[in-house]
């Protein structure tokens, strides 16, 4: 072993303050690197951690949300189906009330015309009667004035 010691040149005095040289900065990066550094890995771990099941957390509160939408959407829908229908329905009865109201007044308008048109052919018929006996009282009195110009003769 003498031999190995004296080729290589070991010095036993350098070796043990190596020895000591590497404790001191094993030391040194232990307390100023390593343990800080394991500190921050552990807190990014954590930080990792809490956002995966944040976004575990998010992503049930995006589907819940996506099935509530659907879910008012699909009630929204019925509803406006519903108020169309119940608005076509009123439109319907609107529209045959104002049929039979239009059947009324067609009803008392050729009531009334007809009212009229009696009334017209009523005063027609009178002046046609005053006419005629104008007309015949008109004929009498020439028939007269003639008979009395025959007379006269």
């Amino acid at each position: 072993m003498e031999s190995i010691i004296s080729t290589f040149h070991i010095d036993w005095k350098i070796i043990i303050a190596q020895a000591i040289n590497f404790g001191v900065v094993f030391v040194v990066l232990y307390i100023f690197a390593l343990k800080p550094l394991s500190k921050l890995m552990t807190e990014r771990s954590e930080k990792i951690g809490k956002g995966i099941l944040d976004a575990k957390a998010n992503a049930e509160i995006l589907e819940k949300t996506r099935a509530e939408y659907n879910e008012v959407l699909l009630k929204a829908k019925a509803e406006a189906n519903k108020i169309f229908q119940d608005g076509k329905k009123e439109a319907e009865a609107n529209k045959a009330i104002m049929l039979e109201d239009a059947k009324k007044q067609v009803s008392v308008m050729m009531e009334s015309g007809k009212k009229t048109l009696e009334a017209e052919k009523v005063k027609m018929v009178e002046e046609a009667k005053k006419e005629i006996i104008n007309l015949a009282m008109l004929a009498t009195e020439k028939l007269l004035k003639d008979k009395q110009g025959m007379n006269n003769l």
